[in-house]
């Protein structure tokens, strides 16, 4: 049986402006709550080591706002090369760095200029010199094709209209037995194409 994923007909740009400003204000006022989990409640609901997550910065922290533990699936290896998909304040991005020490290398990718004046923060402030935060989507990763030992992405993916482009780009930039480790939201029955095309229905 052939699966035909077809993509969803929302306004991309439109989308990625509704994006930008909600996460421009969990970068920006984490404090004002938000239709999601946030902050250290959430890092421990997913199961985040107390120990790891008070080494983190605390402006890391309050702007965390993923959908699980891309560490659960495996700690990383010193020396690796890792991409970090929509890296948002850097809670992951910043474990990750510390995870492949000073021999390795860390892409820290977001599309919310606000999210990655706070990864760049909070590596200054842990003297992480191993990360290279970059604006830009996941659709365009930027690596060059086999180059990354792991693949890491927390809550992101399912914000984009075309998955499989995603997916394409993960396996150009993966190495050979590298490994692609993601927290994501999952649905368990298909969903129509018009809640698919209702732009009102992704970004909440």
């Amino acid at each position: 049986m052939v699966l035909e994923v077809v993509a969803s007909k929302v306004d991309r740009e439109q989308l990625r402006d509704q994006i930008e400003a909600k996460y421009c204000d969990v970068a920006k006022k984490p404090e004002q709550g938000f239709h999601f989990h946030t902050g250290r409640p959430l890092a421990a609901m997913l199961e985040y080591p107390e120990a790891d997550v008070n080494a983190l910065p605390e402006s890391t922290i309050e702007s965390f706002a993923g959908t699980g533990n891309p560490f659960l699936l495996g700690k990383l290896h010193e020396g690796e090369a890792v991409l970090d998909i929509g890296c948002g304040a850097g809670f992951d991005t910043l474990q990750a760095a510390k995870q492949v020490g000073p021999t390795g290398h860390v892409i820290a990718l977001d599309m919310t200029e606000a999210m990655l004046e706070k990864t760049r923060l909070g590596a200054e402030t842990l003297g992480l010199t191993n990360i290279d935060a970059k604006l830009g989507y996941a659709e365009e990763l930027p690596a060059d094709d086999g180059s990354i030992d792991v693949v890491i992405s927390n809550g992101v993916i399912n914000l984009t209209p075309d998955k499989m482009t995603v997916m394409q780009e993960v396996y150009r930039i993966i190495k050979p037995g590298g490994r692609f480790q993601i927290a994501d939201i999952v649905v368990q029955k298909p969903v129509d194409q018009d809640a698919k095309d209702d732009i009102d229905l992704w970004s909440g």
